[in-house]
């Protein structure tokens, strides 16, 4: 990830975040059947039909839920200057009420260079 290239740091953590209520961060392979069964089982754990407080507010209590569950940032080790994931470990940003025309991801690096 050329991110933590360009930070200059040799050692440290990097965090990756979505600032963002009904959004989450995963860190898992990047194989289309495994997307798709990890957002059925989205469906299946908050049901969209499912009769929630929040819809009286706004109809995706589904979304907000699921995002508290998953998790809104992600933390990795950096050694060597680089980032450390498992060999099939990718980071994904997980949308759970769009599509939305604009999503923040955010990094935060620290360490030593």
């Amino acid at each position: 990830m050329n991110f933590v290239e360009e930070a200059g740091i040799k050692n440290g953590t990097c965090i990756i975040s979505v600032p963002h209520a009904t959004a989450a961060i995963v860190a898992n392979e990047h194989e289309s059947g495994l997307m798709q069964d990890m957002l059925a089982k989205v469906e299946d754990v908050f049901p969209r039909s499912w009769s929630y407080g929040h819809n009286a507010i706004d109809d995706n209590a589904d979304a907000h839920l699921a995002a508290a569950f998953l998790g809104h940032s992600r933390m990795f080790p950096i050694v060597d200057g680089r980032l450390i994931r498992g060999t099939w470990q990718n980071v994904f940003v997980v949308e759970l009420d769009g599509p939305r025309t604009r999503r923040e991801v955010w990094l935060q690096i620290i360490g030593e260079s």
